[in-house]
């Protein structure tokens, strides 16, 4: 199907914004009547853009306050349409959309609004532009799409018909089913956007929470179901109104924006996109450092050793059971610091996973790379780790560490035996962004979003995992994101055994962080422990969480750079991340400076 976005769901000019939209990938765009107000450009420039762009203008909005109100109010409304229309009919745009009204003189009064309406109608007509009707959710006396639908089907004017806003219908919580009963030719456009599940009032909630679909909580492929079942056949247009977004850099967002409605279309079966390929576990992380001495000092006393240099970069793989940490000290690192830069995930059909992903506008990243080089692909997340797809041990694909030269160098027993989890900062623009990317790209699935409290505000994240939690990535965005020793990446290591894999690191000269004394005796508290258990987390700083599922022991080193490492135990399937602990860990974490 033709997409199409909002220009209020953009940030900057109206010609950055249409640029964005083509370059992304959309079909025509909504012209918001602020963004060509503030235009330099006349509506027929306008026009010309957007032509030379490959966008056809889908629609202008808003026409605001028209119907059930006193004639002479009707009058001037009148008036102020006919200028309007005469600016659509050099724009080019075809359609208007006309929010149900707020005015505080409009009137309970269906027919009223239905002759005003046709009225409306008929003065459209003469510059040959159709009125789409909506509901506004906060409408003064028409707040659902069934009650529009109603004065739009008395009104009985060609030139009429009804809006469906999936925010307006979805927030009131409307059954959508009743779309079947409106004529597909009577639906004259489609707005797309969905929002997080929230008690607040919904116009503050539709002006500053809206998202792409897919974002938030909403069914928005279900309320489209409806849509094209009732033979609806125009564009999927978006228009999201967030703080956020109208914020960030236009192209990210268009393509961000795009990106929902191709995987919106796929789960509708409109497109055919290369199959989700999800990763099966995590090959290695990738920091890169201008120095490698502190990091190499973290991991040795982690248990890791340094197996392998690669034979045409400076980059030397560290291995401990299944856990493997590539240090990069190329020149990206002199430019960076130190930090998690990429992170190489097991796929069984890497090829594919490249498909999927570049046609999701994740292109694959451009390589440096030797005649002799194993081929590994890697796309950009939407914070810019890179994203390996790659095989180890795979007899049928090639390894990745065919570049590698063996060190011969032996990692002794020290308990960690893989990777458990990721845990990447976002910034503040790309939470929403990085979700949806995760999910659609990589094909894991997203849990529930929770708030942290952190000494400065608080911080949101969201997990994504595989079926089997073998990938378990955290996704993060909080306050403060100048601190890095606080928004700092990590790493978390699984073992068995947080005690002695504790005691193995402090005894290798590693420096875990100290937690306060207060701590323990409010866990002391809330759980019954074993004689002794207690005091050894607290000698060590081991936090402890509990759920339906198991129970969870960790604790984290001392930050090296923008990284640190975490070493967690997980008993009886806890599928939990410590979210309990975080405040605590990240007020130690301001407190001694990471």
């Amino acid at each position: 199907m033709r997409t199409s976005i909002a220009t209020v769901s953009l940030s900057g000019s109206l010609t950055e914004k249409l640029t964005a939209a083509s370059r992304a990938g959309f079909d025509g765009v909504e012209i918001f009547e602020n963004d060509l107000l503030a235009s330099r450009l006349a509506p027929e420039e306008v026009r010309e853009r957007c032509a030379d762009l490959g966008l056809s203008i889908d629609l202008y909005q808003p026409m605001r306050d028209i119907e059930g109100v006193p004639e002479e109010e009707f009058g001037r409304n009148l008036r102020r349409a006919r200028h309007k229309f005469e600016v659509m009919r050099r724009l080019g745009a075809g359609t208007v959309l006309v929010c149900s009204s707020v005015h505080p003189l409009a009137v309970d009064d269906d027919d009223l609004a239905a002759r005003q309406l046709s009225r409306l109608a008929d003065m459209a007509q003469e510059f040959g532009v159709r009125v789409a009707y909506e509901a506004l959710a906060w409408g003064r006396h028409v707040s659902t799409y069934d009650h529009a639908w109603q004065i739009v089907e008395r009104a009985d004017h060609p030139a009429l018909g009804t809006c469906l806003d999936s925010f307006h219908i979805l927030s009131r919580a409307s059954d959508p089913k009743g779309i079947e009963d409106i004529p597909g030719e009577k639906i004259f456009f489609l707005q797309l956007a969905d929002a997080p599940l929230l008690a607040m009032d919904v116009l503050q909630w539709s002006r500053h929470y809206r998202c792409f679909p897919g974002q938030g909580g909403f069914d928005v492929a279900g309320l489209v179901g409806h849509v094209l079942r009732a033979g609806y056949d125009g564009p999927l247009s978006l228009e999201v109104f967030n703080d956020v977004f109208r914020q960030a850099e236009a192209g990210p967002t268009a393509v961000d924006a795009h990106r929902s409605l191709l995987v919106l279309q796929e789960a509708l079966g409109l497109a055919d996109l290369p199959g989700a390929v999800v990763p099966t576990g995590v090959a290695f992380a990738e920091l890169v450092t201008p120095d490698a001495e502190p990091v190499s000092e973290v991991l040795g006393a982690l248990g890791f050793a340094r197996t392998a240099r690669h034979r045409s970069k400076p980059v030397d793989l560290w291995q401990q059971g299944e856990a493997r940490v590539l240090v990069n000290t190329g020149p990206a690192a002199r430019r960076e610091g130190t930090g998690l830069a990429a992170i190489g995930l097991e796929s069984p059909d890497p090829a594919g996973a490249a498909r999927r992903a570049e046609a999701l506008l994740a292109p694959v990243l451009p390589r440096r790379r030797a005649a002799d080089d194993v081929p590994l692909d890697a796309v950009a997340a939407p914070d810019g780790t890179e994203l390996f797809f790659c095989a180890t041990g795979w007899p049928e694909l090639p390894d990745w560490r065919g570049d590698f030269e063996d060190l011969r160098h032996t990692a002794t027993d020290s308990g960690v035996m893989r990777v458990d989890h990721l845990a990447l900062v976002q910034p503040w623009h790309h939470f929403d962004e990085a979700a949806l990317f995760h999910r659609s790209v990589l094909g894991l699935s997203a849990q529930e979003s929770v708030d942290v409290a952190d000494p400065y505000g608080l911080l949101r994240s969201r997990a994504v995992t595989n079926a089997d939690g073998s990938v378990r990535i955290a996704l993060s965005v909080g306050a403060a994101p100048s601190d890095d020793t606080v928004h700092a990446q990590h790493i978390a290591l699984a073992t068995d055994d947080v005690v002695a894999a504790a005691r193995r690191f402090l005894a290798a000269g590693g420096r875990l962080l100290p937690i306060p004394a207060n701590y323990y005796d409010d866990l002391a508290a809330r759980f019954e422990f074993t004689d002794g258990e207690l005091e050894t987390y607290r000698e060590l700083g081991i936090l402890y969480d509990r759920d339906a599922h198991g129970e969870f022991r960790h604790c984290y080193t001392r930050t090296v750079g923008r990284v640190f490492f975490e070493l967690v135990q997980r008993d009886g399937g806890h599928r939990g991340y410590g979210a309990q602990n975080a405040p605590v860990r990240l007020a130690a974490q301001h407190l001694t400076g990471g």
